[in-house]
């Protein structure tokens, strides 16, 4: 017999399974997006500021599909990761070798979609950070810094956090059903790119200490709820994460080489030091605090 379960901070019904079964049935030619638009109109699932968690609903019907409890149709468009060349994009890239006092202060911007900043955090991204910057689903943030003359110096981008990491679990002690509820409180520093022109002593921790004074609010603005801790992984074979630790992030252990959403333990991926920066006191209290019903989910907003 089926039970509730959370997914994704929702407690989901087995009635609830049902109709999106039922859904399944009654539209064959509706693509996933289509049914995740009409599910989470049908269970009115909303964000704090009464938008539609058209994007966490995804999430939720692709879990349900891998779990066997409903059967999704085939995307319609196959997914591409393949790194790709971006287009130029104008940009100042004469060695800035200053000290910090000299380009304080930093101006913090978050770039608008579809705005010349924007063009440019992606490209700076994509063209200087070994990760690149693929697509990025869910709840996100980027900043844009620059110095008191306009210099472009560093781009950070944080994203949804990693489903499971043992360390971080175990130092925050949230149980399964409480991390299922609570994760989206905490948000991963997914990229953070120093400029390769730019040599400035400092300069990353200080970056670091300034984002994490607002992102928390700015999460809020934008998604309705704040954030109350940030995740880092940190690749062992390319980074001492000494300006993590400089801005006071706790290094809580590492990854065993699987990927963040891996679940076949088959993935490998290159061992990275996890860390993790609390932006409110009661941060443990806060992650772990009980799940909610569906009841009670409406108050928030």
């Amino acid at each position: 017999m089926q039970t509730e379960s959370v997914i994704h901070g929702r407690t989901i019904t087995p009635e609830e399974v049902e109709g999106v079964r039922k859904l399944l049935r009654d539209h064959p030619d509706w693509s996933r997006l289509r049914l995740s638009r009409e599910v989470c109109a049908a269970w009115d699932w909303r964000n704090a500021k009464g938008e539609l968690r058209d994007i966490a609903c995804r999430t939720v019907l692709l879990r349900l599909h891998r779990g066997g409890r409903i059967d999704l149709p085939a995307p319609r468009h196959a997914i591409d990761n393949r790194r790709r060349p971006v287009a130029w994009t104008p940009h100042d890239a004469t060695p800035v070798r200053l000290p910090l006092r000299e380009l304080a202060p930093l101006e913090v911007s978050i770039p608008r979609s579809g705005s010349a900043d924007a063009k440019l955090f992606r490209f700076l991204l994509e063209r200087h950070h070994y990760l690149g910057l693929s697509h990025v689903p869910g709840e996100n943030i980027g900043y844009l810094i620059r110095g008191a003359g306009g210099r472009e110096l560093a781009c950070v981008l944080f994203a949804a956090a990693a489903w499971k990491a043992v360390d971080r679990d175990r130092f925050i002690g949230w149980t399964t059903q409480q991390r299922s509820a609570n994760l989206s409180f905490v948000a991963n520093n997914a990229r953070f790119l120093i400029l390769p022109w730019v040599e400035v002593k400092n300069l990353a921790s200080h970056v670091l200490a300034l984002v994490a004074r607002r992102v928390r609010s700015d999460w809020e603005v934008k998604y309705g709820h704040p954030v109350h801790a940030l995740e880092t992984f940190v690749d062992r074979s390319r980074f001492k994460g000494t300006c993590y630790r400089a801005a006071n992030w706790l290094r809580l252990g590492q990854t065993s080489g699987r990927t963040r959403n891996d679940s076949s333990h088959s993935v490998q991926a290159a061992v990275k030091d996890v860390y993790f920066y609390p932006l409110v006191k009661n941060f443990r209290e806060a992650l772990c605090s009980p799940v909610r019903r569906r009841s009670e989910e409406r108050t928030d907003q």
